[in-house]
């Protein structure tokens, strides 16, 4: 891979990880058609539903995308207005320009387009440092966390339409990563209830809807250790040996109770922010 091609990738690489939690399925614009392949290769749950090529007149409904990924663009007036149109509450803007270093300005700049949780910063090392990678987020329309969420999970049906889905874990030991010694054994068990005769996993369409549940399902006491959501691929999802529900409602322990088991932390992928 040539220099440029493998310098380009890293910075868009860069950018896949300011991309928002979504619901099964990411809806992304993609300006320019430069980002979209490569952001598909890490994050598969990706849809791109419009790639223009210009920065504004975008035939897209508002608020109808996860994100907008800009790769080689500057923070041009046009280009963040039509974001800003186009994204959910939530929904992130992300621009790796190439070309510029990181400067104060760039965050005065997405302040003034109304953009909050900025985040300005070195797009990549290659190995020196190269490019400037914007983000802002559409604020959102609640003030409350668990509204916000609900915004997102809303978006999702009960169908599984992700190539993931998400489980509810307990983590021992229960520590960072640099905290870790060669000897700790990694144990995760995941939330599960007592069916007849087998233990059904609770599963779910996305990282929203998970948190949806696990919220109201710790206040009112039904679990009360996890401290982890674990992603897994649904064809790794489908051979382990237990049935599965998909999104289902906390009322599920009114009538079942709380059966936790083992699953092998190695099978899941990457968590999502």
């Amino acid at each position: 891979m040539a220099r440029g091609a493998r310098v380009e990738r890293l910075l868009i690489e860069a950018m896949a990880k300011q991309l928002p939690p979504s619901a099964s399925t990411l809806q992304l614009v993609d300006v320019h058609g430069r980002a979209g392949q490569v952001l598909r290769e890490v994050r598969p749950d990706i849809e791109v539903i419009y790639s223009p090529t210009e920065y504004s007149d975008w035939a897209l409904e508002a608020e109808s995308a996860d994100a907008v990924a800009a790769y080689d663009c500057e923070p041009d007036a046009a280009l963040l207005e039509s974001a800003l149109r186009v994204l959910r509450p939530g929904g992130r803007l992300i621009i790796m320009d190439s070309k510029h270093d990181p400067d104060e300005g760039y965050v005065r700049t997405l302040e003034a387009a109304q953009y909050t949780r900025i985040l300005v910063e070195m797009g990549a090392e290659c190995p020196l440092p190269v490019g400037v990678m914007m983000r802002g987020e559409k604020a959102h329309t609640e003030a409350r966390t668990t509204e916000r969420i609900k915004q997102v999970a809303n978006r999702d049906n009960t169908q599984r339409s992700s190539r993931y889905v998400y489980l509810l874990v307990h983590q021992t030991p229960h520590k960072p990563v640099w905290r870790m010694k060669p000897s700790d054994r990694i144990v995760w068990e995941a939330v599960g209830v007592a069916g007849e005769d087998e233990v059904v996993a609770l599963t779910f369409s996305s990282l929203p809807k998970a948190v949806e549940f696990m919220q109201p399902a710790v206040m009112a006491g039904h679990i009360t250790n996890v401290n982890k959501i674990a992603k897994f691929k649904w064809d790794v999802a489908k051979n382990l040996p237990f049935a599965m529900m998909l999104n289902p409602s906390d009322e599920i322990f009114d009538t079942h109770q709380v059966a936790m088991f083992e699953i092998d932390h190695q099978l899941a992928e990457a968590p999502d922010e």
